[in-house]
């Protein structure tokens, strides 16, 4: 599908790609990942012909068609979004446009252009708008912003539409850079569960570590200007690297005693006459050597504490009664809410459903039409959104920006900070007025992290940020004693922060008090609706002896399944923590450099720990299957 053969690329005197090779083969589903900085998007740019490689070439078969969604500012056009989602070539688009013009002008008469309707259907024209219509609802349109013309709708909504051309398309290689950005929880998840049935081959960029490990059949990681290919997804990514890694850190050190012991030769015999021509041809054997390089450090994890907020009271904040509405469109009527101190609590919920309203609500910026917004004891809370860009001084640079907190930190500390965020090197003597927009944000997130509130509101906060500052993030928020209420399409940062799961839908809010696997737990099972569904109504008539023993027949077949999934569940979970416990050994085998002192050990334990890892996914396969089905005869019909 696609083949890059020994490709070059510098940009003055820094190289980023050195002689790399890669192939994508059809039906693959590989991640990009790798530092910001590191040339993801330069690699694609050389793909999609936009720029040339120094040297080497990259091929795609003959005919293949390649379709890339851009990280940010796709055009929005002319056209309607449902002319941009179907628009698949300009033959299409010109047809599309000679029917509907036809048909608008003539509605009685058919015969003078079936010739346009025949080539149009022959390219599968009256295919598409029914599957566009499909894919642009999974992406949270409503039927009536079809119409719309794409000039009215934000930059991130646009950028859906080219998403939905795209899969409408299902071109042969599918080239994504950062296509979750612009989704949210809800979208996200539907266009997961597309792109596993996706017939053609996926190349991503994405810093989302759930969404690579939900999709990818292998890792592409640009290291050391190299390509380095991993198989499976994010998680065997980093097992295998570390196993990588502890056999080069072997290798370079048992080459760097080599060297050692033969420059101690040298030095010593160089000056003798009988010995100088073996010294040369020592200096002769460490000069043909391929030097191995030593691996790269591992991305610094962080080991400082954050300066931490005043305790406040046990309840941080209420909302009482709260009503809101943008014009007629009610979002809120009588809204109840509160928080306590400690609580981590992520809003989820359908895009439009109100949860970015509800944050505005609590941080102050919108206040209530009716009702009461409460502040507890000692609470002071802190918004994190784009909002928070326009409170930086354009003149200051970003390490002044930094210094400038009520908090007594040293310059050496904020510096360290802000490397965790991408503010690397002299990047911090960049003016605060010629940063990009992600930039800005991830400078005001800095700013937050080291003067936080102890009530603090985030919106989207990962955005921008690559896995490596995602992690940091976690590790920042996971030290923070306050509390934390946020929304974020990320599910791994959801799965790390997250006590309490509040879902967002019909102006009413649904409480479930556990992390996010809990609030899956709880609504696998639920149909959306049925989620936010109001009490029965009273009065339904009692139901009679024949339905009673019908249901009762019902409930005892229902039992005997649930039995048989529960014993399959349970044997999968036995022998998925015996596997577990086998990987774990192999793991710790292949990390002690005494394994590579013993000859073919190391690539026999290596292999072992290859396919212990795919029996794992599979019986991880099996265990979902399972889990569903219990969860299906868990959930009597008519419960909620």
């Amino acid at each position: 599908m696609l083949t890059i053969s020994d490709v070059s690329k510098s940009y003055g005197p820094r190289t980023l790609f050195e002689e790399v090779s890669l192939q994508v083969n059809r039906g693959e589903r590989a991640g990009l990942i790798g530092p910001n900085g590191a040339g993801k998007t330069t690699l694609f740019s050389l793909i999609l012909r936009q720029e040339e490689p120094d040297q080497g070439t990259i091929a795609l078969e003959k005919n293949a068609a390649v379709g890339h969604l851009p990280q940010e500012s796709a055009p929005a056009g002319q056209g309607t979004v449902l002319e941009l989602a179907v628009a698949i070539t300009p033959e299409i688009a010109e047809l599309r446009a000679k029917i509907k013009d036809w048909d608008s002008a003539h509605p009685d008469e058919t015969i003078h252009h079936e010739s346009i309707h025949a080539r149009y259907d022959q390219l599968g024209g009256f295919q598409l708008e029914p599957k566009a219509k499909r894919i642009l609802a999974g992406l949270s349109f409503r039927e009536k912003d079809f119409d719309r013309p794409l000039r009215e709708m934000s930059g991130g909504w646009v950028m859906r539409a080219h998403l939905a051309r795209l899969l409408t398309q299902e071109p042969d290689l599918l080239m994504l850079d950062e296509p979750t950005n612009h989704l949210d929880l809800e979208s996200l998840q539907w266009f997961q569960e597309y792109l596993r049935g996706y017939p053609g081959a996926i190349l991503m960029i994405s810093h989302d570590r759930s969404f690579l490990n939900e999709l990818t059949t292998h890792i592409v990681e640009i290291r050391q200007r190299k390509l380095v290919r991993y198989r499976g997804n994010f998680d065997a990514c980093l097992e295998q690297r570390a196993a990588a890694q502890a056999q080069q850190l072997a290798a370079y050190k048992n080459q760097q005693r080599e060297i050692a012991h033969k420059m101690e030769f040298v030095e010593r015999f160089r000056a003798k006459n009988t010995k100088a021509a073996q010294a040369q041809s020592k200096l002769k054997q460490i000069e043909r050597m391929e030097k191995i390089e030593a691996p790269e450090e591992e991305e610094r994890k962080i080991h400082f504490r954050f300066p931490q907020p005043q305790r406040s009271g046990l309840k941080v904040i209420s909302l009482k009664g709260v009503d809101y509405a943008y014009g007629p469109n009610v979002i809120y009527r009588g809204l109840e809410f509160h928080a306590e101190r400690g609580q981590r609590v992520v809003l989820v919920g359908p895009n439009g459903a109100g949860k970015s309203t509800l944050l505005k609500i609590l941080a102050g910026v919108l206040p209530p039409q009716a009702g009461l917004r409460e502040l507890g004891h000692n609470s002071k809370s802190g918004y994190y959104s784009q909002h928070r860009v326009d409170m930086l001084h354009p003149e200051r640079t970003v390490l002044e920006e930094g210094l400038d907190t009520p908090q007594r930190v040293t310059e050496e500390f904020v510096r360290t900070v802000l490397g965790c965020f991408l503010f690397r090197g002299d990047d911090v003597f960049k003016k605060v007025a010629v940063l990009s927009g992600g930039e800005k944000s991830r400078l005001a997130l800095v700013k937050l992290l080291l003067d936080p509130p102890n009530l603090l509101l985030m919106d989207e906060p990962t955005t921008h940020l690559d896995l490596a500052s995602i992690e940091a993030l976690i590790a920042a928020l996971q030290q923070y004693s306050g509390t934390l209420i946020f929304i974020s399409h990320d599910v791994y940062f959801i799965r790390q922060l997250s006590t309490l799961v509040v879902r967002v839908e019909g102006g009413r809010l649904a409480h479930y008090p556990g992390g996010y696997a809990y609030y899956l737990e709880k609504t696998a099972a639920l149909p959306a609706p049925a989620r936010m569904a109001p009490p029965p109504a009273a009065g339904v008539k009692a139901k009679n002896k024949e339905q009673k023993r019908l249901e009762a027949e019902d409930r005892q077949a229902r039992h005997r399944e649930r039995k048989r999934h529960q014993a399959a569940v349970a044997e999968l979970e036995k022998e998925i923590q015996q596997l577990e416990g086998r990987h774990k050994e192999l793991a710790a085998e292949l990390e002690n450099p005494a394994t590579y002192e013993k000859g073919g050990r190391a690539m026999q334990v290596n292999r072992e720990w290859h396919d212990t890892a795919e029996r794992l996914k599979e019986l991880g396969r099996q265990w979902e299957q399972a889990a569903t089905k219990l969860a299906e005869t868990d959930a009597e019909p008519g419960k909620d």
